[in-house]
């Protein structure tokens, strides 16, 4: 088994649900000899640098998330998405240990085989930015202040992927028009937007 990380026994310790259920996870993916940190406030795994897979807490159910989850063969289809834009990640959702000691075959099989991908160097087609669509309220904001749509272009592509799926996500016209006013002042302070 590889070494347990105190940081990792901390967030374990002050963890208000889902104890048993991370600290069995942890046990499998540690028994797989995954380096054990503390990114994001969350357990993740490592191989040669790269992540694997992350222990998440949710209210209705933790999860085993694979980072590079959608080039996994998912043999047992247990893998799901996270959210609609999601596009690498996938995750096992659990709410409780002896679920989690049923399929500890499985979900080792599962890791060994997210470390031979990463060991591979295999990679997710992710969608470019320009294969989103900007929204018509957008582009004529873009028209109208063209300090606005200089500063979009010099957001990093991830950030203005962001922008994007949140401006395009609603149905009215008028609820992206006030998203899209709401993140102004942050687009020209180059900034994204959850900083």
């Amino acid at each position: 088994m590889a070494k347990m990380n105190p940081k990792v026994d901390a967030f374990l310790n002050k963890a208000k649900q889902w104890q048993k259920e991370m600290a069995t996870l942890r046990a499998i993916i540690l028994d797989c000899g995954l380096i054990e940190e503390l990114k994001w406030a969350k357990p993740c795994y490592i191989s040669q640098g790269r992540n694997i897979v992350i222990i998440q807490g949710f209210k209705g159910f933790c999860a085993l998330l694979f980072t590079n989850g959608a080039l996994l063969k998912d043999a047992k289809k247990i893998l799901e998405k996270p959210g609609e834009n999601t596009q690498a990640a996938r995750r096992i959702p659990f709410t409780t240990a002896k679920e989690i000691l049923e399929m500890e075959s499985i979900l080792k099989a599962y890791i060994k085989e997210a470390i031979k991908i990463e060991k591979a160097g295999l990679k997710v087609d992710l969608k470019k930015t320009s294969d989103f669509i900007i929204p018509e309220e957008l582009k004529l904001r873009f028209e109208n202040t063209p300090a606005l749509k200089t500063a979009f272009t010099a957001l990093t592509p991830g950030r203005q992927r962001a922008y994007l799926m949140y401006f395009t996500a609603p149905k009215q016209p008028k609820t992206r028009e006030s998203r899209i006013e709401k993140c102004l002042h942050q687009i020209l302070a180059g900034q994204g937007l959850n900083d």
